[in-house]
């Protein structure tokens, strides 16, 4: 009853903030004094320390990596469409990031880790399996979730009695189905479904749970998934997702929690066309002389930096910062969408490609860890990872290791976070596999880098080492190298009845 009543408030426009405050908190708990009852479900100074990984065997005779310390609370933010050179630890000269700037001060800042794919739903799986795209089940955008049989990060961490919530967007399955968040081992979900509809930033209505709850934005001609352009905008999302990231803090700060904040900054909306960098205001950079989406672009960035640094504060007050590991990245490369510019603000740095490529720009982006404590603080490491690695990586600091059910394609960077380099194993390759653009694959071997495109068939080889930006397609200088990448590529995927 008391739900529903609150329900019926946010419905009439009131109380959103107090619903999702009520909503991550079992009705036990209400009836019982609170007492939280996760669902059991089984699913050094200024300078700068450069930390490089010892040389390993390849991932088959692997060596596990034993931690013996506290579990840590796990926090794992996500942006979206987020370049490599959007950060200022990472270049960039022009857009203000802070609180980011803190936290590689504080933590490590990686420079070569690669999301799961060049567009959402596939790296987003990567990233909650461990999996690449040669073997997840997710290995382009469409309406396909993860299975039920498919162990996630969630589920993982359940094993370890951690309470579990996802804010923000989701993009791994539909309203009803097996592949949602609170049937993928996620206690409280509040957010998008839909990648269509996280692309409104002022939405007529967000999941909480399994539920639609109404905001005060009107959308006209609203598509069914809730994609659209709002003609009166009273909520930005991303501000109800930090508020409810704070709610959740605030409520499970006493016990391990795994807090997963896949937020939607910077991505377009696409419905919007030229006009998709929908932002409150443009903030510090309304006087700049650039053109409207750029400064949308500036102004959702650092609206993104705030955020996070309130919910650093919101550790600091509650006591818990040493005891969380705080981890920053994004899903892919930059856009050029929504009128955004990429090279207006040189938002691949000097990597080549955006989103949608499998170049560089297309698929390295930035990793930001902090873990007070642990980690050496204004570290910056070069070890090869990716978004595979993730999974490993908190299985590992949580003592999860043992209840990992599937085959990995990750190697954990724990060694690397506990300042261990020379207990750190190598990946013998990155793969990754796209279905758009007639498909293509990639492949990253030691400093070569190797791409196939289907349609029309060629492959392209680079030496990264000396060719970073990828400008000189070796191929034809080194027919060995070429075919051995080719070979590695065919052996890296297995068959799917979706992904051929």
């Amino acid at each position: 009853k008391i739900m529903n009543d609150i329900q019926q408030d946010c419905r009439n426009g009131i109380g959103l903030k107090l619903m999702i405050l009520l909503s991550f908190i079992s009705l036990v708990a209400i009836l019982q004094g609170c007492t939280v009852l996760p669902e059991k479900k089984m699913k050094e100074d200024e300078k700068v320390k450069l930390i490089s990984p010892s040389l390993s065997s390849s991932k088959s005779s692997l060596e596990p990596y034993i931690y013996d310390g506290k579990q840590p609370n796990v926090i794992l933010i996500v942006a979206d469409d987020l370049g490599y050179g959007d950060l200022e630890v990472y270049g960039q000269q022009k857009i203000k990031t802070p609180n980011i700037n803190a936290l590689a001060q504080d933590g490590m800042r990686f420079t070569n880790f690669y999301a799961g794919s060049t567009v959402c739903a596939p790296s987003r799986c990567v990233l909650m399996t461990g999996k690449h795209t040669g073997h997840c089940e997710i290995r382009g955008n469409g309406p396909y979730p993860i299975s039920d049989d498919t162990q996630t990060v969630a589920e993982l961490l359940k094993t370890k009695d951690y309470v579990t919530g996802c804010i923000g967007k989701w993009g791994l399955g539909l309203e009803g189905g097996e592949g949602i968040p609170t049937r993928q081992g996620f206690d409280n979900f509040f957010g998008y479904l839909h990648q269509g509809h996280a692309h409104n930033y002022y939405p007529s209505f967000l999941i909480l749970n399994e539920e639609r709850i109404s905001l005060n934005n009107t959308v006209p001609k609203e598509q069914d998934s809730g994609a659209g352009v709002s003609s009166d905008k009273q909520q930005y999302s991303h501000d109800l997702f930090i508020e409810s990231s704070l709610a959740f803090l605030d409520i499970y700060h006493n016990q391990p929690f795994f807090l997963y904040l896949p937020l939607t900054i910077p991505h377009a909306n696409n419905e919007a066309k030229n006009e998709g960098m929908e932002i409150p205001d443009y903030g510090d950079y309304k006087s700049e002389d650039w053109p409207g989406p750029q400064k949308g672009l500036a102004a959702m960035i650092t609206h993104l930096d705030f955020g996070i640094g309130q919910i650093v504060e919101k550790l600091d007050e509650l006591g818990i910062t040493e005891d969380t590991i705080i981890m920053f990245t994004s899903d892919n490369g930059p856009h050029k969408e929504g009128g955004n510019d990429p090279e207006f603000f040189n938002s691949n740095g000097s990597l080549r490609g955006i989103k949608r490529d499998l170049y560089e720009g297309g698929i390295k982006v930035p990793l930001i860890v902090k873990w007070p404590g642990k980690i050496v603080p204004n570290s910056v490491t070069s070890h090869i990872c990716g978004f595979q690695d993730i999974m490993p990586t908190l299985a590992d600091i949580s003592n999860a290791r043992n209840a990992v059910i599937d085959d990995l394609d990750g190697i954990s960077f724990a060694p690397l976070l506990l300042d261990e380099p020379s207990k750190q194993n190598q990946h013998k390759y990155l793969f990754w596999e796209f279905h758009e653009q007639g498909g293509k694959q990639a492949i990253r071997y030691g400093n070569w880098k190797g791409i196939y495109f289907n349609k029309p068939q060629k492959f392209e080889l680079y030496d990264l080492s000396s060719d970073p930006s990828e400008t000189k397609n070796i191929s034809g200088l080194n027919l060995e190298k070429t075919i051995q990448l080719k070979n590695l590529m065919d052996s890296a995927r297995f068959p799917s009845k979706i992904w051929n």
